[in-house]
């Protein structure tokens, strides 16, 4: 192990969900959880999203949650209007428990202003008879089905002896780092469940690896990998994505630039590179 690799064994430390984030997550999503089952009638709540796949970075912003509305229940009048109109009824849910309570065309979002743990995101949704979940897309309905998202990644990261999740969350933090230009950052694993091939080697490598491959790709459309909703970049352009390869050339070119010093001794300077990309989330050894 050199002093880069021991830099990349750091950076892999900081960007794991605190012991404290962890708590206070389960605190809230639990709290937040039980305050909607006594006003609807649910089948179940369950976590989804990054958290869920463990592929969230830290800081932690926020968490995903599933509310699966009871079909025979008093709301499921819901399942035959609006996606925007159910996420708005369970926003007046939520508000009667917290202030600071807002909704878009996909979620209500409770927020913890402050906190380590800033936001809770809870969809409506309706279990789909064929299998996964509908949930709101503004004045209509989608389809997904987070679990198999989940098991995609946990079948991927085994295959990489564990260390594909922490790759996805170094990936996930230098766009985190760059202001997020990669939006939504789900794109990030889903490019990576195609494009990282095994035996997973050294992470600087792999990261360089990725982001060559991914920039020639990125203008290509990214179907749901659960093949039930729309493509994952479906809201980009073609313009933006052509934006998008070229932010990515620049952090590949710092890539191959950290690569080279380190081939040529200087691993102190390629650390210093690195951190260009990731910030104070790589701490020097």
């Amino acid at each position: 192990m050199g002093y880069v690799d021991d830099a990349f064994g750091l950076l892999k430390s900081n960007l794991e969900i605190t012991d404290n984030e962890a708590s206070l997550a389960a605190t809230r999503h639990a709290r937040i959880r039980e305050h909607i089952e006594k006003e609807w009638t649910l089948d179940k709540t369950f976590l989804t999203g990054s958290y869920d796949r463990h592929t969230k970075t830290k800081k932690l912003k926020d968490v995903d949650i599933f509310a699966v509305i009871d079909p025979e229940g008093p709301q499921a009048d819901l399942a035959n209007g609006t996606g925007t109109a159910a996420v708005t009824a369970l926003k007046n849910v939520l508000a009667s428990g917290w202030d600071d309570v807002q909704a878009d065309d996909y979620v209500a979002t409770v927020y913890y202003a402050g906190e380590d743990v800033a936001s809770y995101e809870i969809a409506p949704v309706f279990a789909r008879a064929e299998g996964g979940y509908l949930m709101p897309n503004g004045s209509t309905w989608m389809a997904t089905d987070p679990n198999i998202h989940a098991d995609l990644v946990t079948a991927k990261n085994k295959e990489c002896a564990g260390k594909f999740v922490p790759f996805v969350k170094m990936v996930k933090g230098i766009n985190r780092e760059a202001g997020d230009p990669l939006s939504p950052s789900f794109l990030i694993e889903v490019m990576a469940l195609e494009l990282v091939d095994t035996p997973f080697t050294r992470y600087q490598d792999e990261i360089r690896w990725f982001l060559a491959s991914a920039i020639e790709q990125i203008t290509d459309d990214w179907p749901d990998p659960a093949g039930l909703g729309p493509d994952v970049n479906s809201q980009m352009t073609a313009a933006q994505r052509q934006e998008l390869a070229e932010v990515m050339r620049g952090w590949l070119g710092t890539c191959e630039t950290a690569i080279l010093q380190e081939q040529a001794g200087k691993e102190k300077a390629a650390v210093e590179t690195w951190r260009t990309l990731f910030g104070n989330r790589m701490p020097r050894p």
